[in-house]
């Protein structure tokens, strides 16, 4: 007999159904050429009984398992993903800045762009609007001949500016500035007109600067970097037209002789100038505060190793001529 023996909990059926069927089996083994499955021996639905005996069963606890493993194996590829908790948080200029974490200090919010907190900025908080998840999706795996290769670390963003000011004899204060008037340090912003990256090249300047990747933070701010110089060079070292043409095109510079009469252009140039002067006042405080400091240990180390002056000699006796004599 073929499958499990007819318990009592099963009604009665059931039990006459799989008696069918096993006395189907039973005489298609003893004469296969007498019996079809439309005979007055096996019913249709003794012959659907045959082909799907568990069809009408209760999942069994097999079945249960199963489904449980297959839930827990979905779960775990859906985890193996690559979790993106970072952030956006969004300025008042258009521009977001993505960072892993943040820190409120008063008036100022240190973004943080690594796990490690060994590189951040310090944005005003009043200039923050908002915060969204970063929905971006992780960057596509590398092929065979780059991940055989050693993969070499991306170098720190101060490590970029400071090669490419010194390249382009440039004030990296000043550089750093632009970035953070241009792209509040984003390297994937993009504008609403088009431009990229860190220090927001267009497509055409890019392409004429020989920056291929404009999102590759060394090739923007290299790129972005001489573009500067060489609008320094064309106003005579005029910063402040230097900037307006870094905004606005040196066309329109050229045509208004000087900053364009356009708001976002004047409040451009006015924020990176103040900036620039408040880290170079920071920075004479700080040395003239160092110089003063080192002026007065260079005096207390004198006083401390002073020679003694030699004591006043003492008339001990008179002479017998009546002058004193000196031992």
């Amino acid at each position: 007999m073929i499958g499990r023996s007819p318990s009592a909990a099963e009604g009665t059926a059931t039990i006459a159904v799989r008696a069918a069927a096993d006395k189907f089996i039973r005489e298609q083994r003893l004469h296969p050429q007498r019996l079809k499955p439309n005979s007055k021996q096996c019913s249709y639905r003794s012959a659907k009984a045959l082909r799907h005996p568990k069809a009408d069963a209760p999942p069994s606890f097999s079945a249960t398992w199963k489904a449980a493993a297959l839930f827990c194996a979905v779960a775990l590829a859906l985890l193996a993903r690559p979790a993106t908790a970072s952030e956006l948080a969004i300025l008042r200029n258009g521009f977001s800045i993505r960072h892993e974490h943040r820190l409120a200090m008063g008036t100022t919010t240190r973004l943080f762009f690594s796990a490690d907190d060994s590189s951040f900025t310090d944005v005003p908080t009043a200039e923050i609007t908002g915060y969204e998840k970063d929905l971006s999706l992780p960057a596509p795996a590398e092929s065979q001949a780059s991940i055989s290769s050693p993969a070499q670390p991306a170098p720190a963003l101060n490590e970029v500016v400071e090669s490419a000011s010194a390249t382009f004899h440039l004030d990296p204060d000043l550089v750093n500035s632009v970035i953070h008037a241009e792209s509040g340090f984003n390297s994937r912003a993009v504008s609403p007109k088009g431009a990229r990256g860190l220090m927001q090249l267009m497509p055409s300047t890019a392409s004429q600067l020989g920056v291929n990747d404009a999102f590759d933070p060394e090739a923007n701010v290299a790129g972005g970097s001489r573009y500067l110089r060489e609008l320094l060079e064309r106003y005579n070292f005029d910063l402040v037209k230097a900037l307006a043409a870094y905004n606005a095109g040196p066309l329109r510079v050229e045509q208004y002789q000087g900053v364009p009469p356009f708001r976002e252009t004047r409040a451009y140039v006015a924020r990176i100038v103040h900036e620039y002067n408040t880290k170079k006042i920071a920075q004479e405080k700080e040395a003239k505060q160092k110089q003063a400091a080192s002026k007065s240990t260079r005096k207390a180390t004198a006083h401390a190793y002073r020679a003694p002056q030699p004591a006043t000699t003492a008339v001990h006796a008179a002479s017998p001529g009546g002058v004193p004599a000196l031992r």
